[in-house]
């Protein structure tokens, strides 16, 4: 009886010492959660043009006769918007090509990598203002997408709507992470100047919000790995299948024997 009970005590204590090993803390920002209220600071972050990016561009004005030269042809002919100005339906897209620079009529090249598509906006309507009155223009970033993978409910590639997206955004897009998500130790991967970087982030950590990988931008990599708890499920699952795989051999084999003896037994 003192063997047994020996026994029981090693094996509980080994289980609770493996499930306290696995723990993942699930809140975020456990360094704030009992402060009851405080300042954190705000910038005025907005993504960076690089080359492959995609800028949608339109100008616009009362004088469409004047801006259509500053929007490639249509055939449609320009309408007027809810502010009464004409509006051209030739707005286009521009990719932004390996040197950073775009090609836009009568303005010829721009080197547009580096700005932020405010400063590119301010930097048109200026270039623009000096043959248009009042000229109107328009730039978006087309393709601002970003992915995210591993532990979160809905991986996959997240599509961008604004200039000022975080990594909480992302993942809060993505389904937010799941029970098994290791918040502690996000991956981020960035291209960023020609070369590819990384960082990991702590989601318990209210230092993220001051981290430059807070803000995420475009063709960002989001992973989030597995806890201890998933990835001790998968191998077990994993042990177990191999497990079943080597007894239906072994069961399948000794059939086949067993079978080859009764048939040498009945000649």
């Amino acid at each position: 009886m003192n063997i047994k009970l020996l026994v029981s005590t090693i094996i509980v204590g080994a289980v609770m010492a493996s499930c306290g090993s696995s723990k993942t803390v699930l809140p975020y920002f456990t360094d704030i959660s009992t402060v009851k209220e405080g300042t954190l600071p705000v910038d005025n972050y907005l993504p960076k043009l690089q080359p492959d990016d995609e800028l949608f561009i339109s100008v616009t004005s009362n004088e469409p006769e004047v801006t259509a030269v500053y929007n490639l042809p249509v055939n449609n002919p320009a309408t007027k918007n809810i502010l009464g100005q004409y509006v051209s339906p030739s707005a286009q897209t521009y990719i932004v090509d390996s040197k950073g620079d775009i090609n836009f009529p009568e303005l010829g090249k721009l080197h547009v990598a580096g700005m932020d598509v405010e400063q590119l906006q301010a930097d048109l309507t200026a270039k623009i203002s000096q043959d248009v009155t009042d000229p109107l223009v328009r730039v978006e970033l087309v393709n601002f997408n970003v992915n995210v993978a591993g532990e979160v409910a809905r991986p996959g590639q997240v599509s961008v709507k604004r200039n000022r997206f975080t990594i909480l955004d992302a993942l809060s897009a993505a389904g937010d992470l799941t029970p098994y998500g290791e918040r502690s130790n996000v991956l981020i991967i960035r291209e960023e100047n020609g070369e590819r970087k990384y960082a990991h982030v702590n989601l318990n950590s209210s230092d993220l919000l001051t981290s430059p990988y807070y803000y995420v931008r475009q063709n960002d990599y989001i992973y989030v790995e597995p806890n201890n708890v998933r990835q001790s499920n998968s191998k077990y699952n994993q042990d177990n299948a191999f497990k079943l795989s080597v007894v239906s051999t072994v069961v399948s084999a000794a059939s086949v024997i067993a079978s080859l003896v009764i048939a040498l037994t009945v000649k």
